[in-house]
């Protein structure tokens, strides 16, 4: 497959997506630290090339499946950054009407089928997305997106194996943080890359740079293009780094501040602006006008959630399956 460069608005867009996840996912953690919402956060802060690139692949009507530390991919994909915030303030216009919360967001219509606080149950649902789709006979793909710890999961080699015996129409996006909570991925594997382990069933691994969101674009673009041709899945294991800890509050004490300050100096979105101001596709000024304009966009988003009302008790128990 020749890749072919986005175009400049596309380049853009991408660029407008990363900031609205940075932006999202800062602003969500003050909100917590101020006790405005509940439950927990899991910031994907430092790993926004790895979702935005993936997505900007597909089409609305391919989907996803996402983890515990899901909101940039659902952003990435279309989700509206005011249903977000209301779901995190558990009201009733959120996504899941205040009852899903951070970690298990989603929606149908955009082809998001669900953020998992389970880790690696995002796995079988993207495979068995990819084969309704290969039984419906449409060229939809599933992208299944979890990390380096669930890749120790038996979900992710049942997955794998299904996937590949039946050439299903899905790519199961590993975003390598090199943490698995606060375990480095170095204790847990006996393997330099988690892509090698798709030598195992036979499917094609790659090892993209997860900090750079169009080298991701492209190795998914060509896993994607696999997919549709009926070729079968694609194991693309994306190295990233999570700038903070496993989740808002741990004090990461398990990193040093060296590790953590090298990750950072390749941060995928101040590095991506750098490129777009070298090819005359958008200048500092023009950067700093998105990134402001993202900003008001969030500010607008969190008086949504913060002021919606609140689910009646009447709704408890919709939207329960047995």
């Amino acid at each position: 497959m020749t890749y072919s460069t986005p175009s400049p608005d596309a380049l853009r867009d991408m660029l407008v997506r990363m900031w609205r996840i940075r932006a999202f996912e800062e602003r969500s953690i003050e909100l917590f630290q101020a006790g405005e919402l509940p439950g927990f956060l899991h910031a994907q802060i430092g790993q926004e090339a790895v979702c935005v690139g993936t997505c900007a692949t597909l089409r609305d009507d391919d989907y996803i499946t996402s983890t515990h530390r899901g909101h940039g991919d659902i952003i990435a994909k279309g989700g509206r950054l005011d249903r977000m915030f209301a779901e995190l303030y558990a009201k009733e216009t959120g996504y899941c009407r205040g009852k899903g919360g951070s970690m298990h967001i989603f929606d149908f219509k955009l082809g998001v089928l669900g953020a998992n606080g389970i880790v690696g149950a995002g796995l079988p649902i993207a495979t068995g997305a990819a084969l309704a789709a290969q039984l419906r006979g449409s060229d939809q793909v599933a992208v299944s997106f979890f990390g380096d710890g669930a890749s120790n999961e038996g979900s992710f080699h049942e997955s794998l194996n299904m996937a590949s015996v039946w050439k299903l129409p899905v790519i199961f996006l590993c975003a390598n943080n090199e943490y698995a909570e606060s375990t480095p991925r170095r204790h847990q594997q006996n393997i330099a890359d988690i892509a090698a382990r798709a030598s195992g069933y036979g499917i094609p691994g790659i090892v993209v740079d997860g900090m750079d969101v169009l080298a991701v674009h492209e190795v998914v673009s060509e896993a994607v293009a696999h997919a549709r041709r009926g070729d079968g899945p694609t194991l693309v294991e994306a190295k990233t780094y999570r700038y903070l800890g496993h989740y808002v509050g741990d004090p990461g004490l398990y990193r040093s501040k060296e590790e953590v300050a090298e990750a950072m100096s390749r941060d995928p979105i101040q590095s991506f602006e750098r490129r777009l101001a070298a090819t005359g596709v958008a200048s500092e000024a023009e950067c700093r006008a998105l990134e402001a304009a993202v900003r008001s966009d969030v500010e607008a988003a969190v008086e949504f959630g913060r002021t919606s009302p609140e689910p009646d008790e009447s709704i408890a128990f919709e939207d329960v399956y047995a």
